[in-house]
């Protein structure tokens, strides 16, 4: 069994040119599925989620040689996953000129894709999900599923803890209403 490298060590192996493809391909292994299921629970779709993670990738390797160590890798890789995702949807409505709810309405159907291996609860959460403003269903998504540390989070998202405790608390409130609704 062999040992996951450290961020460190990755860090230091994308800056040698000799060892950087191998680096990039250590660091896109290490952190593609969480990366992945991030953006899904954004975006919802998996082929959607698929470009939006490729995009995301492409935006870490272009800036990676910058990235300052004032924040955890994974944390900087979050940070620009989200903003993809969100830059996703709104592109994805914006020629259309189509309000979001719609699109999200439109979207809440798709957890039925042969992707989506959920029973009816997860598919219900889901739907509930998706009736969130962008960023309450954003920090719901790192707080509940990748149990992200308010602090952390507030790198991530670059607000306050207090907005994000209190984003977090309305998602859930509106998530339990759905669903006793629903």
């Amino acid at each position: 069994m062999s040992k996951e490298i450290s961020d460190i060590e990755l860090l230091e192996q994308f800056r040698v040119e000799s060892t950087r493809n191998l680096a990039f391909n250590m660091l896109v292994t290490k952190y593609q599925k969480r990366v992945y299921w991030q953006v899904r629970r954004i975006i919802i779709d998996h082929d959607d989620a698929n470009d939006v993670v490729q995009n995301t990738f492409i935006k870490v390797w272009k800036n990676l040689d910058g990235f300052k160590e004032a924040s955890r890798l994974y944390t900087w890789i979050y940070r620009i996953a989200t903003n993809e995702s969100l830059t996703f949807l709104k592109q994805k409505r914006a020629p259309l000129y189509v309000a979001f709810d719609k699109v999200e309405r439109g979207l809440s159907r798709r957890p039925d894709d042969n992707y989506y291996k959920g029973d009816e609860i997860e598919k219900k959460l889901e739907q509930a999900m998706l009736t969130l403003p962008e960023k309450q269903r954003v920090v719901f998504n790192l707080r509940y599923y990748d149990e992200m540390p308010y602090e952390e989070m507030s790198e991530v998202l670059e607000t306050s803890v207090g907005a994000l405790k209190a984003s977090y608390h309305h998602a859930v409130k509106k998530i339990e209403d759905f669903l006793k609704n629903n």
